[in-house]
């Protein structure tokens, strides 16, 4: 797939890192061939300087061959012109735009074809929030993602001595608990993926499991696999009052006490002004242990460090942590930081660039591909896809699933059935779709929302031309 993609930034770069690894062509468009140097250096892509909003410009990067227009400048502004001019003059198929402003939401006239052209709007500053909320709703987890029209979750948990799942073969899990339906997919053990999973794999204190089952069975998922659950979260102290620190603590405070520390003064009257007495901001640094002690950290059920700095977070996380904080998050940009501080004193690493990937990958993947989370920092993904044709022309249609060629190491881990009817088209409200784990024995029908886990990404293709509706099969 040939894919322009405008603005070098962090998410830009992260953008380009993923779906390079892909075999896409890549271009990248940016004004500071600063930025585009080590791009070009470290992946195999091509650099664009200039003002992605120029058509001249976008002509010498090749839009009129392009597929797709990433567009995640800084402003605003400058993506949605980019997508304007991209389809008005050169008709490029598809059009994304990063958008940090809530006033120019999907599906809005202003994002209409007659309006900005813009296909998709993706916010990272949302992903990241929604993300975060998700964790705080179950601190057992560390990542919990939604498939299926969010019927089916898939849970990461870190197994832990003493859980009533923990020291037993996958073949007891049934029997161990009964009535909670839910398939283990992957097993991470020592931070390396285990190559197969059967009946006989036992799952060990420290693994990372990732787990699917139907949403409703989350709380009932992360017990079975954790000695005592967590209490529910009721204070949170936030360190950084940016975009993605105001919007978290907007949400976070309607169900839970917040504290909000900002090091800009000017910032925190801002700060002060939005929240009003709902949440309690702090002028401060989020790395001074004085402050830290004086708003009773010890007492915090997640401390999560949200600035820009990526060492600050990683710092004030350290140090919430060893001073009695029960669960701390940081987020963190540079991949190199979040790969060694995952799995440490610092519960929880997360990247902003990884927790919106998956809403573009949806678009570049093959087939009807309805989600796409990247894991294990991009190395693994888990997608969902719809089942589309029959027996003659799919793959998939009317077989078991231990009768689809799938690489090793992937596996079928859902099945949501009923989200369309007969038709194609989506069902309405009054429809009860059906939440299937999957089985060797388990026979997929046209329409099937079919939930995969792909734990190297160079298996990705051969997954998707099982999803590909051919003019005939053999």
């Amino acid at each position: 797939m040939n894919i322009i993609i405008l603005g070098a930034g962090r998410v830009g770069e992260s953008v380009a890192e993923s779906l390079v690894s892909e075999k896409n062509d890549i271009t990248v468009i940016d004004p500071d061939p600063a930025r585009l140097r080590p791009l070009q250096d470290r992946l195999d892509l091509r650099g664009v300087v200039g003002n992605g909003i120029q058509p001249s410009v976008l002509e010498q990067a090749g839009i009129a061959d392009a597929d797709m227009l990433i567009a995640c400048a800084s402003s605003d502004e400058t993506n949605l012109v980019a997508c304007k001019v991209a389809h008005d003059l050169f008709s490029v198929p598809t059009t994304i735009a990063r958008l940090r402003s809530s006033e120019f939401s999907p599906g809005s006239a202003l994002m209409a074809k007659t309006g900005f052209a813009v296909d998709e709007v993706i916010c990272p500053e949302a992903s990241v929030t929604a993300t975060i909320r998700k964790l705080i709703a179950y601190p057992e987890a560390l990542q919990v993602m939604e498939f299926g029209h969010g019927l089916v979750s898939l849970m990461v948990v870190r197994a832990v001595p003493g859980g009533l799942l923990v020291g037993h073969r996958l073949e007891e899990v049934q029997t161990l608990a009964p009535g909670l339906d839910m398939r283990v997919v992957a097993i991470y053990r020592q931070d390396r993926v285990m190559p197969s999973l059967d009946g006989q794999t036992v799952i060990e204190p420290g693994d990372e499991v990732f787990v699917l089952a139907a949403t409703e069975h989350i709380a009932g998922v992360l017990a079975a696999l954790r000695q005592t659950a967590l209490p529910p979260v009721k204070r949170v102290m936030l360190a950084g009052g940016g975009k993605v620190g105001l919007r978290l603590a907007r949400e976070a405070c309607v169900d839970y006490q917040v504290k909000l520390i900002e090091q800009d003064r000017t910032r925190c009257d801002y700060l002060a002004t939005q929240l009003g007495s709902q949440a309690l901001v702090l002028h401060g640094d989020c790395t001074d242990e004085d402050l830290l002690e004086d708003e009773n950290v010890r007492d915090m059920d997640l401390f999560a460090a949200l600035t820009n700095d990526d060492e600050d977070n990683i710092m004030a996380c350290l140090l919430a942590k060893r001073m009695g904080a029960k669960r701390v998050l940081a987020l963190i940009n540079r991949k190199a930081y979040a790969d060694l501080v995952q799995g440490t004193q610092i519960d929880i690493a997360l990247s902003p660039a990884s927790a919106v990937i998956g809403e573009l990958l949806a678009h570049v993947r093959r087939g009807d591909v309805e989600a796409v989370h990247s894991l294990r920092r991009g190395a693994a993904e888990a997608l969902e896809a719809v089942v589309r044709g029959d027996a003659r022309t799919c793959r998939m249609v009317g077989r078991r699933v231990d009768e689809l060629d799938l690489p090793h190491g992937v596996q079928v881990g859902a099945i949501v059935r009923g989200l369309h009817t007969a038709d194609g088209a989506l069902a309405g409200e009054d429809a009860q779709p059906q939440v299937l784990m999957a089985h060797h024995d388990t026979v997929i029908q046209a329409l099937d929302h079919v939930i995969v886990f792909v734990p190297r990404k160079r298996m990705l293709r051969q997954v998707e031309k099982l999803f590909q509706v051919g003019a005939t099969f053999f």
